[in-house]
C-alpha cells in the first residue's frame, strides 16, 4: 500500500527538529552515526549528542550539534542567529571570521559540495543533501544580490547546519527505503513575528532568506500571533526539497511517529511532528448512478456511447437487457460516475443515444485502493493493477505481448497473474 511521510510544522521547522523527528520516527541511528563520523576529518570542531528531553510536557527527541570553543561563538542555525543571545558574543572579536582560524565561518557551496561527495552518504541521502544547500544558496544569493558562486554561508554553512542538514538527508533516505515511502507531504509553515538578530543584524521574521525559499517553493504559511522566529532558513529549505504532495490522502492510518524537539524557548513549544500515514486498503466513497432505458438504438450505437463515456470519466459503464412496454426488447444503460462529471455524461447520453430522460442515484460504496503501475515480468514490463494485495495485468499491455509473442491470452495471464500474486 502507498506510504506517505507527513511533517507537521505547526510549531515551526529547523534542521536540528527535523533530525529528531526522523530519528523518533525510527529512522537508522548506526547509519548516521556512520555518516557523521566521515566528515569529522573534513569539518572539525564538533560532536553530535541525540537524547529524549521534555518540552510543555512532551516527551521528544533532541538533536544537538555541539561545537568546542573555537566554533561555537560563529553564527549557525540554532544559535543567536534564530533569537538566542550569546553572553560571550563581546569577548569574541568577530572580525576574525576571516582569519584562518576561523574558515569555516565563511564556507562557499564548492567546499560544502566537496563536503559531502566525501562524505559516507548513500547516493539517495548525498542528492537530497546538495539539493537542500542549493536551494538555501540560491535564497542567500537572492538575498545579498550576489551570484550563487560567491555565496559565503556565514549562517546556514556553518559547522552544525553542515551536520543538521547532511543528517536530515541521510534520515529521510533511510526511512524512505525502510518503508518505502512514495510521497512527502508537508504542511503549512506555522511562523511567529518580530525580529532576530544574526551576523548581518537584526532581521526581521522570517528572515530574508527564509522568505526567498518560501516565495520561490510557493509554501504555505501561516503567521502565529507568537512573537520569535519558528521557521528557519535551513527548515524551509528541507520542507521544499523533501516535498512532493499537496495533502495527506483523505483516509489514512498512522503506522509510525515522532516528535523532535528545537531548541527555542517561546511562549509556544517548538516541536516538529513527522508521522508514516499509509492509506486504508479499503476506501468508502460516494457515487452516482445514471441510469436510462433504451429501446432503439444498435449495438453498435452502444458500444460507441460506452467507449465515449469512459474517456469522458465514468468509472463504470454496463447495459442490462429489459424489456419496456408493448413487451419490447431493449437495455438498460448503467453508468458509475462521480458528482463532478454528472453533467457531461448526461449531455453524452442524450447526444449520443435515444434515450428522453435520465434517472441519478446517489450511492456509497466500499472499494479496495487501486492503483496502477509498471511491473516487471517474465514476457517483460507489463503495465498492470494494484487492487488491495492483489495484482492484475492490464488487458491492453497484456494482448500486446500475446500479439507479439504468439502466446494464447489465457495462458499468458496465467503465467503473468501468479508471478505477479507470489
Amino acid at each position: 500500500m502507498k506510504k506517505t511521510l507527513y511533517l507537521e510544522c505547526y510549531s515551526g521547522i529547523s534542521g536540528d527538529m527535523t533530525v529528531a523527528a526522523l530519528l523518533d520516527l525510527g529512522a537508522d541511528k548506526t547509519g548516521l552515526d556512520a555518516a557523521v563520523n566521515s566528515i569529522k576529518p573534513l569539518v572539525s570542531g564538533f560532536e553530535v549528542e541525540v537524547k529524549r528531553v521534555q518540552k510543555s510536557g512532551i516527551d521528544a527527541c533532541d538533536f544537538n550539534v555541539i561545537l568546542d570553543k573555537a566554533h561555537e561563538s560563529h553564527d549557525h542555525d540554532m544559535g543567536y542567529l534564530h533569537g538566542h543571545s550569546h553572553e560571550h558574543e563581546a569577548e569574541h572579536e568577530h572580525s576574525q571570521c576571516h582569519d584562518t582560524d576561523h574558515h569555516h565561518a565563511h564556507i562557499g557551496l564548492n567546499e560544502i559540495t566537496d563536503v559531502l561527495n566525501k562524505a559516507a552518504l548513500t547516493d539517495g541521502a548525498r542528492a537530497l543533501a546538495l539539493k537542500i544547500f542549493g536551494i538555501l544558496a540560491d535564497a542567500e544569493a537572492k538575498a545579498h544580490r550576489k551570484p550563487v558562486n560567491e555565496v559565503h554561508f556565514h549562517e546556514v554553512g556553518a559547522v552544525d547546519s553542515i551536520v543538521d542538514i547532511m543528517s536530515a538527508a541521510v534520515c529521510m533516505d533511510s526511512l524512505k527505503t525502510k518503508h518505502h515511502i512514495t510521497d512527502v507531504v508537508v504542511s503549512a509553515l506555522y511562523e511567529g513575528y518580530g525580529s532576530v538578530r544574526c551576523q548581518h543584524g537584526i532581521l526581521p521574521v522570517p528572515v530574508p532568506a527564509t522568505a526567498n525559499i518560501i516565495e520561490a517553493y510557493e509554501l504555505p504559511v501561516h503567521f502565529m500571533e507568537v512573537q520569535g522566529e519558528f521557521v528557519t532558513p535551513t527548515g524551509a529549505a528541507i520542507a521544499a526539497a523533501v516535498k512532493t504532495a499537496e495533502n495527506l490522502p483523505p483516509q489514512f492510518r498512522v503506522l509510525a511517529q515522532g516528535i523532535g524537539a528545537g531548541k527555542r524557548s517561546y511562549e509556544k513549544a517548538s516541536i516538529l511532528r513527522a508521522m508514516i500515514v499509509e492509506e486504508p486498503l479499503l476506501q468508502q466513497e460516494v457515487m452516482y448512478k445514471l441510469e436510462s432505458n433504451i429501446d432503439d438504438c444498435s449495438g453498435e450505437a452502444f458500444g460507441y456511447v460506452m467507449d465515449r463515456l469512459f474517456e469522458a470519466g465514468a468509472r463504470d459503464v454496463y447495459y442490462t437487457p429489459i424489456y419496456m412496454k408493448k413487451n419490447r426488447p431493449s437495455y438498460q444503460l448503467n453508468v458509475i460516475c462521480r458528482e463532478e462529471d454528472i453533467s457531461k455524461l448526461e449531455q453524452i447520453i442524450f447526444y449520443e443515444t435515444t434515450t428522453i430522460g435520465i434517472r441519478r442515484m446517489k450511492l456509497e460504496r466500499t472499494v479496495l485502493k487501486r492503483e496502477k503501475a509498471m511491473k516487471n515480468t517474465s514476457f517483460g514490463m507489463l503495465a498492470v493493477k494494484m487492487c488491495g494485495d492483489r495484482v492484475y495485468p492490464e488487458y491492453e499491455s497484456l494482448a500486446a505481448i500475446c500479439r507479439e509473442s504468439g502466446t494464447a491470452y489465457q495462458e499468458a495471464y496465467n503465467i503473468v497473474y501468479a508471478e505477479l500474486n507470489q
